[in-house]
């Protein structure tokens, strides 16, 4: 029996190992690429750079305009996340403690159907939306869609975690005069802090690397945002491979950041945010 353990340790730590090398090397060409030339990085693809120079990402840096780049991005992600966790929050919160009521039932379900259907299906209707409310090339119209898009997902959380919170806390509120907005808020919003952070990082996460929406609705380069700058390298016949991996590293190292910040709030707050349903 313990010969059988140790070879399926042994076993199971060679197929994760190959899994991780398998996960790693896209990684390591990416970084090694964005210290070549042109050059170097065709002929040898894999191997180490014979110096290592930051020429790239500097040039990389002014091409894609990153200040302004990061700036658009970093507002429709922060007015966004900050626009769903407010909303969902109510949301959620007024349909956990109304949800005997027929109405409650049949709007929470409305919303879950969102979760359903991938908002790509309906982007005719939404850019027709966009269109006559005057919206088009305005970062306002990528933040509306994001909220409306993301606030499904987020409803359901926030409604499943709010049967965990006692309702004698609110009712001894009430006892002290306290109405319904400040019940909430005082009460009810900030014990939602698990679920707060779930919602936050997964839905930065997700605008963050959002393409389609602002490929749609911003239309000048000056609302561009980081992957529309990156974009910008791949052409129809050719792509220019030693400023796209820079740009693509200066675009991810924002979120990697945010995320190993955070990744201990991820796990705890879906832990939390999933107890009870």
């Amino acid at each position: 029996m313990k010969r059988k353990k140790i070879v399926c340790s042994i076993l199971l730590y060679f197929l994760l190992g190959i899994l991780a090398i398998l996960v790693l090397v896209p990684v390591y060409y990416l970084i090694v690429t964005t210290f070549k030339s042109g050059t170097e990085a065709a002929l040898y693809p894999m191997a180490l750079p014979t110096s290592f120079s930051l020429q790239s990402y500097k040039e990389a840096f002014v091409k894609m305009q990153y200040p302004r780049a990061f700036l658009n991005t970093l507002v429709i992600t922060g007015v966004s996340v900050g626009g769903i966790i407010i909303t969902a929050s109510m949301c959620g919160y007024a349909l956990n403690r109304r949800e005997k009521t027929k109405w409650s039932k049949g709007v929470f379900l409305l919303i879950l159907s969102g979760i359903m259907f991938p908002y790509q299906m309906s982007i005719l209707g939404l850019y027709r939306l966009i269109r006559d409310l005057h919206l088009m090339n305005r970062l306002t119209a990528v933040i509306l869609v994001d909220i409306a898009v993301n606030l499904p997902f987020a409803v359901f959380l926030f409604k499943s975690f709010v049967s965990t919170i006692p309702v004698e806390l609110e009712e001894a509120a009430r006892i002290d005069g306290a109405g319904v907005y400040k019940t909430f808020w005082m009460i009810t919003f900030p014990l939602l802090k698990p679920t707060i952070a779930t919602v936050a990082i997964l839905n930065t996460l997700t605008i963050w690397n959002d393409f389609m929406g602002p490929l749609y609705f911003l239309q000048s380069r000056e609302k561009d945002v980081i992957l529309q700058e990156v974009y910008r390298n791949i052409g129809q016949f050719s792509t220019d491979w030693t400023s796209l991996f820079p740009m693509m590293v200066l675009g991810v190292l924002p979120l990697l950041i945010f995320y190993l910040a955070m990744q201990k709030m991820v796990i705890g707050g879906v832990m939390s945010g999933s107890v009870k349903g």
